[in-house]
Formats: structure tokens, sequence, C-alpha cells
């Protein structure tokens, strides 16, 4: 994953992901005290709840960008940039933390990624976490492809979104118990007349490098969301087709 971030506008606009975060951090078992690895913080808001409810929190991730908000917003917790996939820390943590983080990795990256979760925790520690999941964001990636055809652009798949037996199978094989595993739907809602439009121009960037000019970027995006509109925008709010893949395992 490299991708370069508007920082201050996903940090004022797209507040969802790290309030639905919250949720996924219920599934830790876990002492006051304990040491909490969030690995994928962002804007460290995710971090700053969890060291609310008494962890001892380290954050990672690899945007430059969103670590400057981070560590203006809360100095007094440490972050550090580094790749999910290849990272290792001084000693091992209690717990790693992740949510929607997991997905703009690769599936052939998939296995480093666990290898490292698996080197940062102790024994018996846990791995919690939420991705997109098999079908998640299915409605707005179709029309984008269908935008994308009619102009002749192949469409690529920037994500990764699989099935618990999928992802139960990997962590497995990556030496990890499966304690927890549930696939559910999680319609977004996104904010604005023009949500839809934000939030592809946010999140959907590997496909549209292929497309030189600002102008027709602008015109497939505005394409796909008016293919959208009938599924998607509802009592005047623009929804996201989000599935979520949230687990919990334990370093065996």
């Amino acid at each position: 994953m490299n991708i370069q971030w508007d920082a201050e506008k996903y940090t004022a606009d797209f507040s969802f992901v790290h309030q639905y975060g919250s949720g996924v951090a219920e599934l830790i078992d876990g002492e006051r005290g304990a040491k909490v690895l969030d690995l994928g913080c962002g804007n460290g808001a995710l971090s700053k709840a969890l060291r609310d409810r008494g962890y001892v929190v380290t954050g990672l991730d690899a945007s430059k960008e969103l670590l400057e908000i981070a560590r203006t917003n809360y100095p007094d917790i440490p972050f550090i940039q580094g790749d999910a996939t290849d990272f290792s820390l001084p000693e091992p943590v209690d717990v790693v933390f992740s949510n929607a983080v997991l997905h703009w990795i690769d599936r052939e990256w998939q296995g480093a990624l666990l290898r490292c979760v698996y080197r940062a925790l102790r024994d018996r520690g846990q791995f919690v976490f939420e991705m997109g999941g098999c079908g998640n964001n299915r409605l707005i990636h179709a029309a984008l492809a269908e935008a994308f055809a009619r102009r002749g652009y192949p469409y690529q798949m920037p994500f990764y979104f699989p099935t618990i037996g999928e992802y139960a199978g990997l962590l497995e094989a990556a030496g990890f118990q499966v304690r927890c595993a549930v696939l559910f739907d999680r319609p977004t809602e996104l904010k604005g007349e023009a949500g839809m439009e934000d939030w592809i121009r946010m999140f959907v960037k590997t496909p549209f490098s292929i497309i030189e000019g600002e102008a027709e970027r602008a015109e497939l995006i505005r394409q796909a969301a008016e293919r959208l509109r009938g599924a998607l925008y509802k009592n005047g709010r623009w929804y996201a087709d989000y599935v979520r893949l949230r687990m919990k395992a334990v370093k065996a």
C-alpha cells in the first residue's frame, strides 16, 4: 500500500472510519496497562480511544501525512512510521489492534503481515481487527468498472476483501487460533450531497493512475455516482455499501 492521503479532509469528512472502530475494540480482553499496538493507526483517533480505555498504546502507520496529525493531536502517544508487512517491535505487546487497514494490502502480502503481527505478540497475545470483507462496496466498484469500460479502460480492483473461511485459513497458517469471526453488512452514511464522489476520490486511487486528465477522472467519478444514485442515495443522503469482516485470533 502506497497511498498519498489528503490527511486533513480524511480527518474532517471521514471520521466514521475510527468511530466504527470503537466497536472492534470491544473484542479486546485486556486489563488496564496492557500493551497495545494500533496497526495502521492513521490520524491517531483510535489510538487515543484505546489509551482512554487504560491501555498503553503505540501507533504504527505508513502515512507521513496522517502521522503528522496524530503526533500533533496526541503528543503523549508514541507513533512510528512503518510498513505493516515489514515491521518489528523492541518488545512484544499484549494486543495488536487494526481497523480498516488490512484490505489495503494485496493478498500476496497478507502472509508477511501476519508473520509480523505474530512476532509482535507475546504468547497468547491477541490480534483483534476489522477489515473489508467479501462483498464490500460491491455496488460502488461495479459502477466504477462499468464507467471505466465505457471509455475502454480496465478497472483494477484495488482492495482485498476475503471471506471468513479464507482469512481464517491465513491466520491458522501463520500460527493463530481463531476465536471470533463475523461478516456483516454495514451501510455507512457519507457526508454531504457530493458524498459518493468525495468517497471515491478519497479511497479509490489506484485504478485512476492510468488516466492522465483530471477532467476525465472527474467525469468517470460523476458517471459512477449517477449510476449508484438509485441504490445508494436514500432520503437525501448517500450511503456506501460496506461489508465488514471482524475477527479475533490468539497467538498459539
